[in-house]
């Protein structure tokens, strides 16, 4: 089993300060219930990645991830530095992976919910708390091709002055 672990300084004064809302945050190493009640939300990125690969699976993340390259994927949830996590009782049901300065961007790069448990407002509270964690600084995604309509409907604006540049791409 790997395992990833929170990163940096910033990282961790978040963790240590929950956000006020309306929801209780739960950050710590407590068992989540298995009541089947409401989700458990969690701060961090000590998450097993077999859970993780999993979940994006179950979510048709995995279509546009490297699920398959187990080293590529520790390193992107051990290099995230804002991690929450949505829990049913011991089951991994969402994860909102993002990258943050906590001052101007945050970077919102994974947002998975499993098939069987959208439309519960799951998504939608990972990235409230994605927010309230990240202090000032504004969100900002890249929109899965099946996503593209849900981003608008909970309050984000539509941006067309995006570029991306792939790994393989060279500068001209």
């Amino acid at each position: 089993m790997i395992r990833c672990r929170p990163s940096g300084p910033a990282y961790l004064r978040q963790v240590t300060s929950k956000p006020a809302g309306p929801a209780p945050l739960s950050s710590g190493p407590e068992p989540p219930s298995s009541d089947g009640g409401a989700p458990v939300y969690r701060f961090g990125n000590d998450l097993d990645l077999d859970a993780v690969i999993e979940l994006y699976r179950a979510s048709t993340l995995g279509e546009r991830r490297p699920v398959d390259d187990r080293e590529r994927m520790a390193a992107m949830l051990r290099n995230a530095n804002l991690v929450v996590s949505a829990w049913e009782g011991d089951r991994l049901v969402g994860i909102a992976r993002s990258v943050t300065d906590f001052a101007y961007c945050t970077y919102l790069s994974d947002l998975a919910v499993r098939h069987a448990h959208q439309r519960r407002g799951i998504g939608r509270e990972l990235m409230r708390r994605t927010q309230q964690a990240g202090g000032r600084a504004q969100i900002i995604l890249l929109a899965a091709p099946k996503a593209v309509d849900y981003y608008p409907r909970v309050g984000f604006q539509h941006h067309a002055q995006a570029w991306v540049l792939g790994p393989d791409s060279a500068l001209k």
